[in-house]
């Protein structure tokens, strides 16, 4: 039987490749005559240059940028058939920050990593957006590729999310080069489900910097709209901390990470192959149901009358709620192990220890 393997990163333990080889390795245990098909997959977060250097090849270069918190850091980016794949994430993700400060951080690094793309010589940037530990609304990335921030004195901003209430003017850079936002979510810039009250708890912002963050974002829309560019209520405007307004400002075009992924990882070609189809990441909730990469996964295998199985970190989707996306079963790796910390001890002995059941329960090689 071929078995389709496509998960997501697993949080900070896992990279989407690691999650892939950890549930091959155990489903081989149990049915070593399946053919697996792995197809590690990423949605503009974390993992997307790794992802996407897998699938299509190119070369892959390294620059040193300022990482969110102002200390250099390494970054990866891909260059492929005259496309630059960035991962915001390299440059300003909540995984290099040791201190979680939103309303201090900066983009100005994924402005750095644009900028070495054109210089290259390449005519198009495609930056996927995703765990990032920014909340400045993408001014740090417009400063790096030459645009300014000031207020009403004339004098440049602070470079987090809070000093963007301070901001008055902004001149928009000409970027030349094709730009692209590859978004996980659509969230908009403001309210409710926007940059900061959706996301900047899970940065390290209380209730009171949430506030101070909304209303620095809010003063940035308006600078943006009288600057000839109204993101406000774009979708994906709220994306990586609100970047997604300053790419948009940029006049990137927005697209679905999980889509271009599909299409560049040739995962519906897996799919037509496959007899059964296995996603996950770290935690499958209601952010999950949301067009992130299970959902696509699940949408395929349902196209195509095949099985779709959820191996998941921790899962806290009810059945009813996972089969409406096409998800025919899910487990979780916390509850497999016994708790929480002894799936964290050994992440990858403790996914594969899942797959080794689950292929019990679905390969054909055992009876099922």
């Amino acid at each position: 039987m071929r078995v389709l393997v496509a998960p997501d990163c697993f949080g900070g333990t896992l990279t989407a490749l690691e999650a892939a080889e950890a549930i091959a390795a155990g489903w081989r245990r149990t049915a070593p005559a399946d053919e697996l098909l792995l197809r590690p997959l990423a949605d503009g977060g974390p993992g997307f240059v790794e992802v996407l250097h897998g699938a299509l090849g190119g070369e892959v270069h390294e620059a040193r940028v300022t990482g969110p918190l102002g200390h250099p850091v390494t970054a990866r980016w891909l260059a492929h058939d005259g496309t630059a794949y960035i991962e915001s994430a390299q440059a300003c993700g909540l995984h290099l920050t040791d201190r979680r400060d939103p309303e201090t951080s900066t983009t100005y690094g994924v402005g750095e990593l644009i900028a070495a793309a054109r210089e290259a010589g390449l005519t198009k940037a495609v930056v996927g957006l995703g765990g990032s530990g920014t909340t400045d609304g993408g001014a740090g990335m417009i400063r790096a590729l030459g645009g300014h921030v000031t207020d009403d004195t004339g004098n440049p901003i602070g470079s987090g999310g809070t000093d963007l209430a301070r901001a008055e003017v902004v001149e928009l850079p000409a970027v030349g080069i094709t730009l692209v936002a590859a978004s996980d979510v659509e969230n908009p810039l403001l309210g409710r489900h926007g940059a900061a009250r959706t996301f900047g708890p899970q940065k390290g912002a209380d209730p009171a910097a949430v506030e101070r963050l909304e209303a620095g974002l809010t003063t940035w829309a308006e600078v943006l709209r009288t600057a000839g560019q109204d993101v406000r209520d774009s979708p994906g405007a709220g994306a990586a901390g609100g970047l997604g307004a300053g790419l948009l400002a940029l006049g990137a075009e927005f697209t679905s990470g999980s889509a271009l992924v599909r299409t560049l990882t040739r995962l519906d070609e897996a799919l037509d192959q496959a007899r059964l189809a296995i996603t996950g990441e770290g935690s499958f909730d209601w952010q999950s149901l949301r067009g992130k990469l299970i959902t696509a996964v699940a949408a395929g295998a349902a196209d195509r009358g095949i099985a779709c199985l959820v191996l998941a970190g921790q899962v806290s989707v009810g059945r009813r709620e996972a089969g409406a996306v096409g998800v025919e079963q899910s487990y979780a790796v916390a509850e497999h192990a016994g708790s929480v910390a002894a799936a964290m001890a050994d992440p990858a002995g403790a996914l594969a220890a899942l797959a080794a059941d689950v292929a019990g329960q679905w390969s054909r090689a055992n009876g099922r």
